[in-house]
């Protein structure tokens, strides 16, 4: 790409971070709100064998407990100054939530979310609570994800020290870690546990 066009993104973006957060938030919670509220035009996804969808949990399984060790390496870099590390390993987080985001997406648009199939006193005293917490955590997380990913493109390494990116970050990393942790917890009780 021609190296103008790139510090003008750069700018634009720099110069717009909070509108491009709220944005991109919007946009992304609608998404998750429409699949989860069966609100949309899932009849016009495509089909896939049951197989597959019933793999997609256990794939987002993995996928998150791989986040976790991402997310885990990519602080460590970063409190040993290797720049080039985290920010890999912080990209590679962002992917991962990603795929896990359209693969859950794709299933709750298609299926519905799964029932809880424990006893109901679990599901009212352990398994909701648990939810809960993880989903108001993973809301929580998009905004400052972007934000901090925002602040990441638009501004230069040497800069980056002086901008809310490491309050942010060390913010982003905390709930992201909890989230992915819970909905593992969550994972297990619906799929493993009952």
């Amino acid at each position: 790409m021609d190296q103008s066009y790139l510090r003008h993104m750069e700018r634009f973006v720099r110069e717009r971070t909070g509108l491009l957060t709220a944005l991109l938030t919007v946009v992304s919670l609608a998404l998750v709100f429409g699949a989860v509220l069966r609100v949309g035009p899932a009849t016009a996804l495509p089909s896939a064998p049951d197989t597959l969808l019933a793999a997609i949990p256990h794939i987002n399984a993995l996928i998150s407990l791989t986040a976790i060790g991402t997310i885990v390496a990519g602080v460590r870099a970063i409190k040993r100054g290797n720049v080039t590390r985290h920010q890999r390993l912080m990209v590679t987080t962002f992917v991962l939530f990603s795929t896990f985001l359209a693969l859950y997406l794709y299933r709750v648009s298609l299926k519905g979310p799964t029932e809880f199939a424990g006893p109901g006193w679990i599901e009212s005293y352990v398994y909701l609570p648990i939810l809960a917490v993880h989903i108001l955590l993973a809301i929580v997380c998009i905004p400052l994800v972007y934000y901090v990913l925002l602040l990441a493109y638009s501004h230069s390494i040497t800069e980056l020290p002086a901008t809310n990116h490491p309050r942010a970050g060390r913010a982003a990393a905390g709930l992201w870690l909890v989230s992915f942790a819970l909905g593992t917890v969550v994972y297990t009780m619906l799929y493993w546990l009952w």
